[in-house]
């Protein structure tokens, strides 16, 4: 299974925080399972660790090539994840957020992630 790891719950996984369900984390952790993490994901850490409205404990660079030698792919974005976005109901309204349900409808993806807002757009939510 193709799995895209929604910016929170890579970041829990990462952590090992208890926020992060039992399913996420056995999901995440299946050898079966490509793990993708969004590059609209990178791009909204890099700008919160900017706002110091996040603090990673190494610099970002090295966080972000730590995460892919650890075996999660960069979801690039494509011009076919683009042309949802103009019609996506606003049932969610977080940018980021948007930008990868947008990505998971066009690659088929299941989501991980805790936002129930996901589920709205008919993703399969793995929490």
């Amino acid at each position: 299974m193709n799995l895209l790891v929604d910016t929170h719950a890579m970041l829990w996984f990462v952590a090992g925080d208890k926020r992060l369900s039992s399913k996420a984390r056995k999901a995440i952790e299946d050898p079966g399972c490509t793990n993708y993490v969004s590059i609209a994901s990178w791009w909204e850490i890099a700008i919160k660790c900017s706002l110091n409205k996040l603090r990673l404990d190494i610099p970002y660079e090295d966080f972000m090539s730590e995460r892919v030698e650890e075996g999660f792919r960069v979801l690039s974005i494509d011009t076919r994840h683009l042309p949802a976005l103009a019609t996506l109901p606003f049932h969610h309204r977080d940018p980021f957020d948007r930008l990868i349900i947008c990505q998971a409808t066009a690659e088929n993806m299941a989501v991980c992630t805790s936002d129930s807002h996901f589920a709205a757009y008919g993703i399969q939510r793995i929490w």
